[in-house]
């Protein structure tokens, strides 16, 4: 047969071939026109979009796309993601997918997502899930009403609400973006976390669903059983129930509340840190602790403040009453008992301040029960111009002012008079009672001594009274000693100024510690710093240099003409100053020898 012949036959059976293969070869896509100054490089594309199985199929052209209508049991497959639903448009051109009624996206078999519709695009790796969308993985589940994950980052983001259980917590919020790599969740706009123990509300937050730590941003505040938590900054373990509060921190019971700049809160063992501007209020009592340094243990109902001088106030209905030591320790009510008293202990150095009363001493003791303030190891107290000392004192108020005073051991009260005179009395034991916060009365019992002076007019010294009894007592008109009364076997002496010694002018152990006494501002010092701040003073313009006439001619200086005597100012003469007011009436100047008879 000759080669012409057999080349025809060729053609007869191949023709055929050839044209069906190239129907059924697709048309080669037109590039995009590119953009002035875009880059050459055309987008990645994504691995195609393989179906899997199908109930049905339907394809052809759809306005100028080749499109797949797919029916029943329909899946699809990308690399490790898995696409499944119950009817699907598959774009063969733009490698998508548009799913429909139970549809299910299925990533590395440990990440599910479901919902009613889904688009999926290939190239971009990325799944549109609307309608009842669930997410799970081995953590977590979240369901939101519409959902983007993108499966090359693993990330998934939500606006339209979002709640996220665990198997400890639940977390809601208005938006949410998650890493299923880190596991972190990122959670925006009315956030509430709640927990087996507390609710947790703020508007930002992050959530690591391995560590089951939250981190806040902006105010938050955290609902507990037994007390409220407030920071603007920090973390919180849901686990151990440790709390980290960065900026602005609070704890709040209805019966105290505890802050600072940073606290650490130990839910478990009920024990927290304060750290910089620490404040302890105590709700019932108006009773506010200020440190830089706090722990509270709320099992034992302590809480303990150090650093930076700590202060106490306490505001009564007409006077507040300032206390500072080294360290502040204040004693509540344990959770569920009643019956413990409410004690603050200030130790050492304590300074007092409250209206005209100061003191000074190394402990103290108040018992906010009773309103009892009990001074150790050398108190010293002084009103007006009264000073009380003994080896321990007591302060007791009622209704907010104080009632009495009590001295034990070597108890001591020195008045100084408008000459300066120091009017000193000293016993065994000492009762002070005071009214309207001055002191009125006071009953030496023991081994009294005193020393007073009579004075002229409150404008010379006549002479001196030295008594010794048993017990005394001494009353007071606007806090100034007015009348010494002897009580029991009395010996008197009056010593007229002439034969005044300094010997028996002083009686044992006298002091007179002014100096010592402690001034408002050094006893709130920087805790209660309510000095107006002082503005920087404007900076003065200079004045603009006066233009120079050159033409104008410079008036010649004068000469001051010599001042004649006559002329010369005379100095005023001196003034004698005023007598000063009469402070203190006391008795006449003949010794007492008879006692009064006793109350």
């Amino acid at each position: 047969m000759s080669s012409t012949r057999i080349f025809f036959l060729l053609l007869i059976v191949l023709l055929p071939l050839l044209g069906q293969a190239q129907r059924s070869a697709p048309a080669p896509a037109r590039p995009a026109p590119a953009r002035p100054g875009a880059a050459s490089k055309a987008p990645a594309k994504g691995a195609p979009i393989q179906l899997l199985t199908a109930g049905s199929l339907v394809g052809g052209d759809f306005n100028g796309a080749k499109i797949r209508k797919l029916l029943g049991n329909v899946s699809f497959q990308q690399e490790d993601t898995f696409l499944y639903c119950d009817s699907a448009y598959q774009y063969l051109d733009r490698n998508q997918v548009e799913a429909f009624s139970n549809v299910r996206v299925l990533q590395s078999d440990t990440m599910t997502i479901t919902g009613d519709k889904g688009f999926y695009d290939g190239d971009k790796r990325t799944a549109r899930m609307e309608g009842n969308v669930v997410m799970r993985d081995t953590r977590m589940t979240l369901t939101t009403p519409s959902l983007v994950y993108d499966l090359n980052r693993k990330t998934a983001s939500y606006t339209e609400t979002g709640h996220l259980t665990d198997p400890q917590n639940t977390l809601d919020s208005q938006q949410g973006f998650y890493d299923t790599n880190s596991k972190v969740f990122v959670f925006t706009n009315n956030v509430h976390l709640v927990t087996p123990d507390s609710e947790l509300n703020n508007d930002l937050l992050r959530y690591n669903t391995i560590s089951k730590i939250a981190y806040f941003d902006g105010p938050t505040r955290i609902k507990g059983k037994d007390g409220d938590l407030y920071a603007e900054g920090g973390n919180y373990n849901t686990i151990t129930r440790v709390s980290n509060f960065q900026k602005n921190a609070k704890i709040d019971t209805p019966n105290y509340r505890l802050g600072g700049d940073k606290l650490v809160y130990d839910e478990v063992k009920q024990y927290g840190l304060a750290t910089g501007h620490v404040s302890l209020i105590s709700k019932k009592d108006n009773l506010t602790l200020r440190g830089d340094v706090g722990r509270y243990w709320r099992g034992l109902g302590r809480t303990k403040l150090y650093g930076g001088r700590p202060v106490v106030r306490n505001i009564s209905e007409k006077d507040t009453l300032y206390m500072a030591a080294d360290t502040l320790i204040s004693m509540e009510a344990r959770p569920g008992q009643t019956t413990t008293r409410t004690v603050l202990y200030a130790y050492p150095k304590v300074q007092i301040f409250r209206g005209n009363l100061q003191g000074i001493c190394d402990s103290l003791t108040y018992d906010r029960q009773d309103s009892i303030i009990y001074l150790n190891r050398g108190p010293v107290l002084w009103q007006a111009k009264n000073q009380l000392t003994a080896d321990s004192m007591q302060i007791r108020s009622k209704r907010g002012r104080i009632d009495e005073m009590r001295l034990y051991a070597n108890a001591f009260a020195v008045d100084q008079d408008t000459l300066l005179n120091f009017n000193q009395t000293k016993g065994r034991n000492m009762m002070a009672y005071f009214r309207e916060n001055k002191l009125r009365r006071v009953d030496v019992l023991g081994n009294a001594e005193s020393i007073f002076y009579a004075l002229d007019n409150d404008t010379a010294t006549t002479g001196m009274n030295r008594v010794l009894s048993a017990n005394m007592r001494m009353l007071f008109v606007d806090s100034k000693l007015n009348k010494i009364t002897v009580l029991t076997n009395p010996e008197a002496k009056f010593f007229p100024p002439h034969e005044l010694k300094p010997d028996d002018e002083r009686l044992k152990g006298f002091q007179w510690r002014a100096k010592e006494r402690p001034t408002r501002r050094q006893v709130l010092g920087k805790q209660f710093d309510d000095r107006p701040k002082k503005r920087p003073a404007p900076k003065k313009k200079a004045a603009p240099a006066a233009k120079r006439n050159p033409k104008a001619k410079t008036p010649p200086a004068k000469v001051p003409a010599k001042a004649t005597p006559s002329k010369l100012p005379v100095p005023p003469k001196p003034v004698s100053s005023p007598a000063k007011p009469a402070a203190i009436a006391l008795p006449p100047r003949q010794p007492a020898t008879k006692p009064a008879p006793r109350p």
